[in-house]
């Protein structure tokens, strides 16, 4: 039986996958998303391949490991943004500034980046779910202020949010002027009415 370090199985498998998750994290934060491989992991936590493929299957698996974990504390951070904000301008606004600040921060670059990267259908589902937490408290402010397609203006304004986290993350100096531009968009997208075809 090989050694453990915590006064359980169950404590020390939950030990080994938390510096698992850390030390992928760190990877991707020092080596970018190209360098996360399952034997680069291995190599920096001193594992086996096979040890750690008791913990994940592939590099899939990894990846939604990692941002599986970062989710619920990603969504908390959002949830208690809109909890503390005033009506509909005020909740959009928290929801903009806590989504770019926590997609530009570097704790959570690791999960970002693996975001975007290509995976298999079961991985991505799983990060579609918990993506929908992050929605979840903007959703149900757009809905309670009686904006139409509340899901879909949701998506919408994530999608902005996204954008402005890659200028955000290519020109950091210009991180005020994209955050304004963002919530102008945001809630007032261009200031006058769509034409009606």
């Amino acid at each position: 039986m090989p050694k453990i370090s915590e006064a359980t199985v169950a404590e020390h498998r939950a030990r080994q996958l938390r510096n698992l998750l850390d030390a992928a994290r760190a990877l991707v934060a020092e080596e970018g998303i190209e360098a996360l491989s399952l034997a680069a992991l291995a190599r920096r936590v001193g594992l086996s391949r096979p040890s750690l493929y008791e913990y994940f299957r592939s590099k899939d698996d990894l990846v939604a490991a990692v941002v599986g974990d970062e989710l619920p504390r990603w969504a908390a951070v959002v949830e208690g943004a809109l909890n503390g904000a005033e009506g509909l301008d005020g909740k959009v606004e928290a929801y903009v500034r806590a989504q770019l600040e926590v997609m530009t921060d570097g704790r959570h670059a690791a999960a970002v980046a693996l975001v975007e990267h290509a995976l298999a259908e079961p991985a991505l589902e799983r990060i579609r779910v918990g993506h929908a937490q992050l929605l979840r408290p903007l959703v149900a402010a757009l809905a309670e202020a009686g904006v139409p397609e509340p899901a879909l203006r949701a998506e919408l304004i994530q999608g902005l949010v996204d954008a402005a986290a890659r200028i955000v993350q290519r020109d950091p100096a210009d991180a005020d002027a994209v955050v304004g531009g963002t919530l102008a968009q945001a809630i007032r997208g261009l200031g006058r009415e769509p034409r009606r075809s």
